[in-house]
């Protein structure tokens, strides 16, 4: 019976990492397609990111049920509880990151016929930093690597650096011409969105530290160092 049970939890944690994978995969898809509604103006992509946002929101509602269930039925302890509660927290965080993907793809539209009012290549490199943390982010996550997510901690960093400059040459543009002020201030919120997407991601490696070492790393001095030299 005890082995039976064992398998029964197992089959059950195989369940609901695979379903945080597949809404961290289609999360990750759904911001890349509002950079891109971003980067060309396709409005036919936003429809798409929309069209991601419902499954996705699914996706959340599903695997919260599961966990809770889980704890439900299992009554797991240590590590097995502490990664279950991890997912619950994850989850909600990838539910909020496709909602600043589709906060992105609405302001796409402001673009559609007068373009960006900066080069799009400084925003999409701070996006493009912020989908490599969720990405990588995943992967430590099932992988369960304490050194990626505390790596990813210091980007984060890099992110918010990037914002400021950004916001800066933003807050110019505006000041030079001021019929660029719509389009600068809707790029001011995608900026935003995508600073926050990095701050979710930053959450999923925290809660991945905290699983392996049930450690708090906004609390312990020893995961600093690796933020303070990003700054």
């Amino acid at each position: 019976m005890p082995d039976h049970t064992n398998r029964q939890f197992d089959t059950d944690i195989d369940a609901m990492r695979s379903a945080f994978t597949t809404m961290g995969g289609m999360v990750e898809r759904q911001v890349i397609r509002a950079m891109d509604a971003v980067r060309t103006g396709d409005l036919h992509i936003v429809t798409q990111v929309l069209a991601d946002e419902r499954v996705i929101n699914q996706l959340h509602v599903e695997s919260d049920l599961r966990c809770n269930q889980v704890i439900a039925r299992r009554q797991p302890i240590a590590v097995d509880l502490r990664e279950i509660i991890a997912v619950l927290h994850s989850v909600n965080d990838l539910e909020r990151i496709g909602d600043e993907a589709k906060k992105i793809a609405m302001r796409a539209r402001d673009f559609a016929d007068t373009g960006l009012p900066i080069p799009y290549e400084s925003v999409g490199e701070m996006a493009a930093i912020a989908i490599d943390m969720l990405h990588d982010v995943i992967g430590a996550f099932m992988r369960q690597d304490v050194p990626a997510a505390t790596e990813l901690l210091a980007r984060d960093l890099q992110v918010d650096a990037m914002r400021d400059e950004i916001h800066a040459r933003l807050a110019e543009r505006m000041t030079q011409d001021p019929s660029s002020v719509r389009q600068s201030l809707a790029l001011v919120f995608i900026v935003q969105s995508i600073e926050r997407i990095g701050d979710h991601a930053k959450n999923l490696a925290e809660y991945t530290i905290n699983v392996v070492s049930g450690e708090d790393p906004r609390h312990e001095d020893r995961f600093r160092p690796l933020q303070a030299a990003a700054s």
